[in-house]
């Protein structure tokens, strides 16, 4: 009787070593998880440092001014002592969508309390399809154009929507890409709603990130 080719089997020395398309297999599984962790931590870990306060340090912001939707002109120079949350978006981003109406919220409820939303759109085109846009969603907050130079000025926008949280003293204190949860962004807010103008704060110092060229 001819003998069968035997699948590999455990041996008193130990288990069989997994075969090499096996070996690939694990590989391919661990980077995957990896990934995969890397990506959650790129996008919960500065939601929780909005919740909790504690984040990297984003320096000063650049000098930067728009011509918003409305008429109105918006000078950074003019909204010291102001919390400014600034918003890169656009009228085809899903998340952006989404998160609109928590900062159409924020800036309704905490205006009167030195609150400043603004948004910047990236969108390619006239700027009747953006007011329109704004118009069917009751947008109130001032929306202006994002130029290349305002992209550059913040470090380069990566991803959208991108939101800045700035200080009453100017200083970036979180950057939250993708949809920022409307929790955060409210504790993040109120937080240095309570901060007194001028403290000394742990994100002072400039970043090569975020210069203080004029930008308009």
């Amino acid at each position: 009787m001819s003998e069968a080719t035997a699948a590999p089997q455990d041996t008193a020395e130990g288990p069989a070593r997994p075969t090499g398309w096996k070996r690939a297999f694990i590989w391919g599984e661990r980077i995957v998880m990896t990934g995969l962790f890397v990506f959650v931590a790129y996008r919960l870990g500065p939601q929780l440092g909005a919740l909790t306060g504690v984040g990297p340090d984003l320096g000063k912001t650049p000098d930067y001014s728009f011509g918003a939707l409305d008429g109105t002109t918006v000078n950074s120079a003019d909204l010291r002592g102001q919390v400014v949350v600034l918003n890169f978006w656009a009228t085809w981003c899903g998340p952006c969508k989404l998160e609109m109406p928590a900062l159409q919220s924020l800036h309704e409820d905490r205006a009167e309390d030195g609150v400043v939303v603004l948004g910047l759109s990236t969108d390619v085109g006239g700027a009747d399809k953006i007011s329109a846009f704004l118009d069917d969603r009751e947008i109130t907050y001032a929306v202006g154009r994002a130029t290349r130079s305002h992209r550059e000025a913040f470090g380069g926008i990566h991803g959208i929507p991108t939101t800045f949280v700035i200080d009453k003293e100017g200083v970036l204190r979180h950057r939250i890409v993708g949809y920022f949860a409307p929790p955060a962004m409210r504790v993040a807010v109120s937080r240095l709603l309570q901060e007194e103008a001028g403290a000394p704060s742990d994100a002072a110092a400039p970043s090569p990130s975020a210069g203080t060229a004029s930008v308009r």
